[in-house]
């Protein structure tokens, strides 16, 4: 599966649809098709930034509007109303809309799916330098983006191993990663769940790592590109476009030639991002074991992970037993073939 050679296409080959005219003679290549991706701040949108700058967007025929969004509400309230074709977002956002606990209700119902898989979200759990234990959060303000979804649950899920109960700290919305970071380094919140490289920054300002998702619960979907169903059986070469362009963007990351460069995507991207930090950060989202997924696929424990914990702390408490209520492998095997 973890197959490191880049596949090189021309344009014509890449873009959805080209093919040979009946003639026998090679239609003139395609315009690049638009594309409006909207995501968090930080820099775990490497791979859309590689993919934009190394040009994987412009030779599968796409042409990429990259946009950062202030929390998950703007996010699904955009890709309803059209001014967003793709998310990358946390799975279990997708799964909490889909059961109708999303923090927006859509009338109709929303048709949100996953066609792709980033990460497993590079979780960890930071808090001020005096708190040097999960336990020590106990009686503290912890800030979430919202508390039906995102990454709460499985923010609650490693207080929960870690012995503290949801009741026994204060909740505050802060935003997405990078709010909430700024929040923290403020100190107005003690502690937050932070993406990579957050993290790190914080933790290179005196800030402590309690604990890491990976640690705790293990497999986990993360995140995940997703779009409406509806848009994307309008639009499906589309869809096979950007996995093929987010892929190639990290095979070519992977690749140690390449490591450098990366780093300057990431200087040259996120606030505040030095020397030190930039290497970091690729060290970690780069890793071949628990970086970017190789193959941009949805791992199935990983899929269920994300549903046992929303069956059981969504509310209403449920079973979630059919996964392709909330993703389709299709376009990603038809992206992947060959």
């Amino acid at each position: 599966m973890h197959d490191f050679t880049l596949r090189r296409r021309t344009l014509l080959a890449a873009a959805p649809g080209a093919a040979l005219a009946a003639s026998g003679c090679a239609q003139g290549p395609r315009p690049l098709q638009p594309i409006s991706v909207i995501s968090f701040g930080g820099g775990f949108n490497l791979p859309l930034w590689a993919a934009r700058d190394q040009g994987f967007f412009a030779r599968n025929g796409l042409v990429a509007n990259l946009q950062v969004t202030p929390d998950s509400r703007n996010v699904f309230s955009g890709l309803m109303e059209g001014r967003y074709d793709v998310a990358i977002t946390a799975f279990d956002n997708i799964v909490a809309y889909q059961e109708g606990q999303g923090e927006v209700k859509f009338d109709p119902p929303s048709d949100f799916f996953a066609f792709m898989g980033s990460d497993d979200g590079f979780l960890s759990l930071v808090a001020v330098p005096e708190v040097k234990t999960v336990a020590q959060l106990k009686g503290r303000t912890i800030s979430v983006d919202a508390m039906s979804n995102g990454f709460s649950f499985a923010l609650r899920e490693m207080l929960a191993r870690n012995g503290v109960q949801e009741s026994e700290v204060k909740w505050a919305r802060a935003g997405g990663t990078d709010r909430r970071f700024a929040a923290l380094m403020e100190r107005q919140h003690d502690a937050t769940m932070l993406r990579a490289p957050f993290d790190l920054q914080a933790r290179n300002r005196g800030f402590n790592q309690l604990a890491t998702a990976r640690e705790v619960i293990g497999p986990y979907l993360g995140i995940v590109g997703a779009a409406r169903r509806s848009w994307a059986q309008q639009h499906p070469a589309q869809v096979v476009a950007f996995i093929r362009a987010y892929r190639d963007a990290v095979v070519w990351l992977e690749d140690p030639a390449n490591r450098a460069a990366a780093q300057k995507l990431l200087l040259a991207n996120v606030p505040a991002m030095t020397p030190a930090i930039a290497e970091q950060s690729c060290a970690l989202m780069l890793d071949p074991r628990s970086g970017f997924f190789h193959d941009v696929g949805m791992d199935p424990q990983g899929v269920q992970a994300v549903l046992a914990l929303r069956g059981r702390l969504g509310e209403p408490p449920r079973q979630l037993t059919d996964p392709d209520k909330y993703l389709d492998r299709r376009y990603w095997r038809e992206a992947t073939a060959g």
